[in-house]
């Protein structure tokens, strides 16, 4: 947080750009269930080339991008 109050790093995603898509990965993974933060991880790794998800959360090994891509994740059993 103290380096988003610096500006030292900005996030520049806007959920209210991304509605549609973001509600249609909610849809799709309800029955995990997918959380918002969730979907908008899985959507900035789908319009963000060659980006990496860094996470904890094992439903990242299921969720997909555009379609039935597997989605690059970094978790700590993988280090």
């Amino acid at each position: 947080m103290r380096l988003l109050h610096r500006r030292v790093i900005e996030v520049a995603f806007h959920v209210e750009d991304h509605l549609e898509p973001l509600a249609r990965l909610m849809h799709k993974y309800a029955t995990v269930p997918m959380s918002l933060a969730d979907a908008c991880l899985v959507r900035m790794a789908e319009v963000l080339p060659g980006s990496t998800v860094l996470t904890l959360d094992r439903d990242f090994r299921l969720y997909r991008k555009s379609g039935r891509q597997v989605l690059p994740v970094i978790m700590p059993e993988d280090l």
